[in-house]
Order: structure tokens, then sequence, then C-alpha cells
């Protein structure tokens, strides 16, 4: 057996033991594609996520495998999303003669996106349901898609791929070999001024040689557009439409994938596609491009503008009091974060500063790599539609290194958008949380929160951990399983809330004093000088800016003198009022006697 059939064997047993979970362990990553120029015949294997789509027996279009039983490809390929005599073909390499590597299956469900517009060509999408999973092979992969935070600038490399016309009315020759061809990125302002401004919209990317002579042609539609990072393929754009083919300052035109990460997962709730964030080097070119009725690039707000400052602690959506179980619904722990290895949730986490993520040590003693972890904020559900999640790569991982028990900061390769879903909880900065503290763990295990995984809460009490415990923090038993591990321990403190410790499954200290269970953590506080050096100047809670507000307010106020920085303290104020209620006893019984 040569070399070549040795990786060929050693791959597909490795695809074959990890088909079960998530695309990103295998997406986009052919064993058997070495390419590097194009405008050939694709050799077998190069494009294992080539699709051709079939009515009584002739090709029609193309598509992409995004995981074990669902396809991507164009809605003008599928508009009347009839299944009626629909085959699909994977692992082909030819449309005639015989094809080894292959397999077929029916399609049982299509769904176009429901913002397609057969006139404009705008949200060209679909998917297409296979009646039965397949199996990975050398030759039958799925490729990855893009994160919605993805840049794909001017100039990046693109591979087309497709069973299409050669050019204008020239059929592709016997035996009709799947081909290839590479193709620059052609940005949205050059392509605009091309097409025509009001043509090409934001949810469309083009790709082309200025001089033409490489591109898409009728019957490559819904056919994958890729590019390479590192060691990934990613989908830029699937086929949809253009002038001609390959003419001179026409650029094909395709889908762009980046905008429907949303869309894709609300309708793929399980084993789903395996999203990358695919970062452009360098500048934009394009933001030099002008041409008549092209409206100028965005700028940066002017100067006079100020942005409203990051705050920490705040949960627009919360109204807990007490209890635990399901979180009913989204945004209730905007700060939780879904650690993903390889595309799967191996724990949790907290958004803890607009660029980092805060988890347990543990969670990474056998996988320290930050390419293998993802961080998903937004999300509550595991298997479930989230329409307000957002998937962030994670370029660094740095580890405290103390005795016993230690955390970990990862680094977000991009600045996730704020709202009340998606917010950073304080870190504990030598706060109290005295016996009695009422506060709450969340966390996603296996185990519990339905078929769906649903995030699940529980409400604990901070109890007394014993003289010898000084960097602990104590609270009442709880169900704490693997899947939770790197999630908070939280209570709040005047409107916003801390985070007092980081859970850990694996050493959460429990233990009883008499007949009471205890859970012990490690405080937040005992980190403070590797966190301060991790994540940076500590988020000021959202409570802090109001009081200041507040402050600020009564000292401007007309009136009589006040204390305490414009305000009654609390102690005083109650003095007071304890006193007035004194005299007004005392005057009462008076008028009684």
């Amino acid at each position: 057996m040569d070399l070549h059939n040795v990786i060929s064997v050693a791959t597909l047993l490795l695809l074959l033991t990890t088909e079960s979970r998530s695309q990103l362990d295998v997406c986009g990553r052919p064993a058997l594609n070495t390419r590097i120029v194009g405008g050939q015949p694709a050799p077998e294997g190069s494009w294992p996520w080539q699709v051709s789509l079939h009515r009584f027996g002739f090709h029609f279009c193309g598509g992409s495998l995004i995981n074990s039983q669902w396809v991507l490809t164009a809605a003008h390929c599928v508009k009347s999303a009839n299944t009626n005599n629909l085959v699909v073909y994977l692992g082909r390499e030819s449309q005639e003669g015989s094809n080894p590597n292959e397999v077929s299956r029916t399609a049982t469900q299509i769904i176009n996106h429901p913002d397609y517009n057969v006139v404009t060509n705008d949200n060209d999408l679909s998917l297409v349901k296979l009646s039965s999973p397949v199996t990975f092979t050398s030759y039958i992969l799925p490729v990855c898609l893009p994160a919605a935070s993805s840049t794909f600038y001017s100039g990046t490399d693109t591979w087309v791929t497709g069973w299409g016309n050669i050019g204008s009315g020239v059929v592709l020759p016997s035996p009709q070999n799947l081909m290839e061809v590479e193709v620059p990125v052609v940005a949205n302002r050059q392509c605009r001024c091309d097409y025509g401004v009001d043509t090409i919209t934001d949810n469309m990317i083009c790709a082309g040689l200025r001089t033409g002579g490489k591109d898409s042609c009728q019957g490559d539609s819904g056919s994958p557009l890729v590019s390479k990072q590192d060691s990934q393929w990613i989908l830029a754009g699937v086929v949809s439409f253009g002038e001609g083919c390959a003419l001179a300052k026409f650029p094909g035109v395709y889908t762009r994938v980046s905008r429907y990460q949303t869309w894709i997962n609300s309708h793929i709730t399980s084993n789903r596609p395996g999203f990358v964030t695919f970062s452009s080097e360098g500048t934009d070119s394009d933001l030099s491009v002008t041409c008549a009725g092209l409206p100028p690039p965005p700028t940066t707000l002017p100067p006079t503008t100020t942005s409203k400052p990051v705050v920490c602690g705040n949960a627009p959506r919360n109204s807990r009091l007490a209890g635990g179980g399901l979180v009913a619904t989204a945004g209730v722990w905007p700060w939780m974060a879904s650690l993903q290895k390889n595309g799967s949730h191996a724990c949790g986490g907290t958004l803890v500063s607009v660029d980092a993520v805060l988890s347990d040590a543990k969670c990474f003693s056998s996988s320290p790599t930050a390419s293998e972890w993802t961080v998903v904020l937004g999300r509550l559900k595991q298997n479930g539609a989230n329409p307000f999640e957002v998937t962030l790569n994670v370029t660094n991982i740095t580890l405290s290194n103390l005795t016993g028990s230690n955390v970990a900061v990862l680094h977000l390769g991009s600045l996730p958008s704020l709202s009340d879903y998606i917010q950073p909880i304080c870190l504990d900065n030598g706060q109290t949380f005295g016996v009695g503290t009422s506060c709450w763990a969340a966390g996603w295990s296996s185990g519990r929160g339905g078929e769906e995984r649903v995030l699940q809460e529980f409400q604990v009490s901070v109890v007394e951990c014993g003289t010898s415990a000084t960097d602990s923090i104590c609270t009442g038993d709880f169900a704490l399983e693997q899947g939770d591990s790197g999630g908070p321990l939280m209570c709040e403190q005047d409107g916003s809330w801390f985070q007092a410790a980081v859970l850990s499954a694996e050493n959460n200290g429990t233990r009883r004093r008499r007949a009471e269970a205890l859970k012990t953590f490690t405080k937040l506080d005992t980190f403070k000088s590797f966190l301060s050096a991790a994540v940076g100047s500590f988020l000021s809670p959202a409570s802090a800016k109001n009081n200041s507000t507040n402050s600020t307010e009564a000292t401007n106020s007309t009136g009589p003198p006040t204390t305490s920085g414009g305000v009654l303290s609390g102690s005083s104020s109650s003095s007071f009022l304890f006193l007035l209620h004194l005299l007004l006893l005392s005057l009462s019984l008076r008028l009684f006697l």
C-alpha cells in the first residue's frame, strides 16, 4: 500500500470515529486536497462537500454538504420547494460513467429563505434535508461555514467548483468531470460599481478577475465558493447569478453565507454545522472605491460623539427572586458563555470584559490550544434555536498558577455586540458576600435541561465555611456536573451582579458540617492579581454609574445640607427614622394617659 493510500485509510478511520461530534471536528478538512492553482478538472476527493442536485436523472444545480444530513444551495435552484424526483449525489466526480465513491439520497425537505426575492436575487439561499444521514469518508465531508463576524476583503483568494458550462452556451464536455477555478474576491463597493449601485446588496459577495476569463456559469448555481484559513476550508458564498460568464468587470455574484448564521441555526438544531470566523488580514482596500451614486464608505463616529461606557453586572431581563430550574427566557444571565471544544459544549464561562471570558482552568488541562475552542454568547439552549447568539474564535488561553484551584481567561478574536442578551458580569473586587447572602449558579450539562439542554439555574445561600477557609466561599449543596464547570457563582449587590467564584465540578469541595452538606469554592478575589494582568482594568458596576449620577444630582439640588456626598447614608437615615418613631410613640402615649 503506497503512502497516499495509507493517508486516505487513516483519515477515513479518524473521520468515522468522530462523526457523531460537532462538524467543527471534520468540516473543511479534505485529506485529498492539495490545490495551489486553478482552472482545471478537480481531482477526486478535492472538494468532498460538493453535491450534485438531479431531477429526472439530470444535473441542474450544485450544493454544499454542511453536516451529515443537510445541504446548502441557492433558492433559485429549488424555489418551488417541491422534493419530488429530487436526488442528491455526494462523493461524485463525473456526471458520466462510474463514481465508486459516491452515494445518493432523496430530499425530504426544502427550506427556502423567507426573504428570497426572485427578481433581485437577494437572500438566494435554501436548505435541503437528506432522507437519511451520510457517513463521512475521504470523499464525503461537510464544509465549514463562516460566522457572522467574518470578513472577506477585496483580493481574498477563493475557489469555485461545479459541473456547469465552461463558457456562455458551452456545455461541459464528456465525461463532465467536476471543475474548479481560482478567483479573488471583488469587494462589494467595487461590485456595486460594476453591476449598478442598487443591484448588489450586503447579502451578496462577488468574486472574479477584472480581466474576465474565470468564473462560474450556468449549471454551477448553488455550488460553493470556498476560501482556506489555516487548515480549514470555509464556505464564503453560494453561486447565485452573474452577467454572462467570465466577462471582464462582471464578477460572479454569490450569496454571502456569513449573513445567515442565525437563520441556518434556527432550522438545524442538532448536529449543527461548524461555524468559523474568517478574518481577512490588512486593511479593506474596497473602502477607497467610489463611483456615481455610490454612498461614501462608513466612517467612525464624529469626534464630538462619545460612545456609551461599558459597565458590568447589568441584566435588564433578569427578575430572579427565588427557586431554580430551567431558565425559561433568553437574556436572564447575559454573561453566560458556552465554551465549545471542536464544536461541542465542554464547559461554561462568563463574559468579564468586552474581549475576555473567564472559566475553570481544569477545562483546558488536556487541550490548551486556542484554535480548538470557540465561545458562544447569547445562548439559551444547547439544542434548539438561539436567535441572539454569536460564536467567536479564541485567540489565546491564559491559566492562573496558584496552589489548588485555578482559573482560565480566554481572549476573543473579535468583540461581540453588547445587548440585553450579551453583557459582562462584574468581577469580585473585594466584595463581601456574607452568610445568608442569596446567590445563583447556572450552567449546561448533558443530564439536565430536557432534549434541548436548556440553561439551568440554582439558587443557593452563602453559609459559614469555617475558620480555616479564609480564601473560600461556601454555599448549601446543589447538583453540579461536568458541563457546569467554568460557570459562575453570582450574587447581586446594590443592583449589579458580581461573580463570587468559578464553578468546578471536579473539585468543588463538597463536605458535611454536622447534618448539612456544603459546596466550597475558591473566592474569585483570590485571583485578583492574575485577573488584573490577564483581563486588564475591571469594569465598573452599572449601579456605580447610577449612584454617581444620583450623587451629582443631590449635590446640585437646593435645600438643607446633606451628608455622605449629597445623600443620607443608610445608617443615618435609619437612626433618624427610629428617633422620630420614638418621639411619635411618646406623644401618643401622653395623649392616652
